[in-house]
């Protein structure tokens, strides 16, 4: 019996120890995506979620985090096309993933989290060739911003995204740089306000501002 009770314990303690050591990871993980500004940086980012996934594969916010790093990986190689597609394809699962792990009817913010990067890796695909892919993929990424929007209109990712996407527009399909500039000071308040500590979707500040002084 003493022997039994031991080895419960044993596991227990095990148990935890690996929990508490997932979770350090996890938000060592989210600290250096913080600090994360160039593709190889993304790149390095995301096999770091990458392995959390192995041992926390019910995560959504692993997959969620990997998938963003791949796909804003994709954004900053805009003008690089050909290395995109790999980072677009990669993210497209992943998200995908994320999204089986929540329940969408009850949990709207995170499902507006997860839309948006959906949009990001769709804009990916159209970075790709515009021309060529910009017709099928265009669309989709434009009603994944407004999707996110709609499952939490205080998400200020979302607003950004849509904000971007009123900037990048031309007037004639429907761009509005005043318009964008709207979302985006509404991005950046919400953003203010937002814990930068932690594990919870918090990306979108640097991005935010760095469109505003275009603006401006």
């Amino acid at each position: 019996m003493k022997t039994l009770i031991a080895s419960v314990l044993l596991a227990a303690i095990l148990q935890t120890t690996i929990a508490q050591t997932n979770s350090g990871g996890f938000e060592t993980a989210v600290a250096k995506l913080n600090n994360a500004k160039t593709a190889k940086d993304y790149e390095a980012t995301a096999e770091d979620f990458l392995k959390i996934t192995e041992t926390e594969s019910n995560n959504w916010l692993a997959w969620y985090y990997a998938a963003f790093c791949n796909a804003q990986t994709g954004w900053l190689y805009q003008r690089d096309g050909e290395k995109i597609e790999p980072f677009a394809n990669t993210a497209e699962e992943q998200i995908n993933k994320a999204l089986s792990l929540i329940d969408t009817s009850s949990q709207k913010k995170e499902l507006s989290e997860v839309y948006c990067i959906m949009a990001m890796v769709n804009q990916d695909k159209v970075f790709i060739n515009p021309q060529t892919y910009g017709p099928k993929f265009g669309p989709a990424a434009f009603r994944y911003m407004y999707l996110a929007q709609s499952a939490n209109p205080q998400n200020p990712r979302a607003l950004y995204l849509v904000g971007w996407q009123k900037f990048a527009t031309p007037k004639a399909w429907g761009g509005d740089k005043a318009k964008a500039k709207e979302l985006l000071l509404q991005a950046n308040h919400l953003l203010v306000q937002e814990v930068t500590t932690g594990t919870s979707p918090h990306w979108g500040k640097t991005e935010v501002e760095a469109l505003l002084k275009q603006i401006r």
